[in-house]
């Protein structure tokens, strides 16, 4: 399969490294004059956990192709746009007409309604992701993060077409495994605010990495996301389809609080993409959509409300 990863953010990167070594054809789109600022090759130093459980190092210069133009008639199968979530609409917008004959992944998180953030797109060229992969650019332009075994794909309340269909067997020939979801839409926003919770606590914190090893920090980032639940379902959102989603929020906290921490600051893969997460921008702008919209439907969200001056 020929793929174009739609920029050179770090999921675009793990995961174009992935499918190229799977033996698909991966190029990247950039901006102009973006691809001699980049160079030919990009540091990596990952952690693979697709098949051993503590991970694989990784660590190579990955000789890469750039494009800086983008005709419609193009040849790529595949393109996947993973870009954050308020720029979403500007991506889509440039991208949109440049689709050619592609299947578009849009391998990213929402909190606009999916089916109005994809219109530029055709309806049958859509396909829905979410990765299963972190980290960061370090000042020293080296790419660190772990690369997960699972990577989550949805419809919004169909069976996948062909297309779809296509998309997955490209990611399970790179030795993925995936969790389908019905109902992506829905999963997507309980991830957002799930996000959202953790948030509350990662900005006082300064850092993801805060969270590891402190169960106090985590609690309350559970607590924050449980007041978040009534606002997925103002929304319209069944939480009785995702029981298996907000089961761990909706536990005591007390009981899985310590778990989730210690998790977190002791298993490799978990911790590393803690650490090296390099956009605290993408964090504050997550809970300031989360909570304006809570305000916008009157939902109140007092956790959230009281992290407001960390972002």
């Amino acid at each position: 399969m020929k793929i174009l990863m739609f920029g050179r953010g770090v999921i675009a990167t793990i995961h174009g490294w992935a499918l190229e070594r799977a033996g698909h054809e991966v190029e990247f789109y950039v901006r102009p004059g973006r691809a001699a600022a980049y160079g030919d090759t990009i540091a990596l130093e990952l952690l693979d956990v697709r098949r051993r459980l503590r991970g694989q190092r990784v660590s190579e210069k990955w000789p890469v192709r750039y494009r800086e133009s983008l005709e419609p008639d193009h040849d790529f199968d595949l393109i996947v746009l993973s870009v954050q979530h308020y720029a979403f609409a500007e991506a889509a917008a440039f991208l949109g007409p440049r689709l050619g004959r592609a299947t578009v992944l849009i391998f990213n998180n929402l909190w606009a309604e999916p089916a109005v953030a994809a219109e530029p797109f055709p309806a049958d060229q859509v396909a829905w992701g979410f990765p299963g992969a972190g980290g960061g650019f370090g000042d020293d332009g080296v790419l660190r993060g772990a690369l997960l075994p699972m990577v989550f794909f949805g419809t919004l309340g169909r069976p996948p077409t062909e297309r779809e269909r296509a998309v997955r067997e490209a990611f399970r020939q790179a030795g993925f495994r995936f969790r389908e979801q019905p109902d992506f839409r829905g999963w997507l926003w309980i991830h957002f605010v799930q996000n959202a919770g953790l948030h509350t606590q990662s900005l006082k914190l300064g850092s993801l990495a805060g969270l590891a090893g402190s169960p106090g920090s985590v609690r309350e980032a559970m607590l924050a996301t449980r007041e978040l639940l009534p606002l997925v379902e103002a929304r319209g959102v069944d939480l009785r389809r995702h029981r298996g989603d907000v089961w761990p929020v909706r536990a005591p906290a007390w009981l899985t609080a310590p778990v989730l921490a210690w998790l977190l600051g002791h298993f490799p893969p978990v911790r590393l993409l803690l650490e090296a997460h390099a956009n605290p921008e993408e964090l504050r702008a997550v809970c300031r959509d989360t909570l304006a919209e809570a305000r916008r439907l009157g939902v109140a969200a007092p956790r959230l409300e009281a992290a407001e001056p960390s972002f």
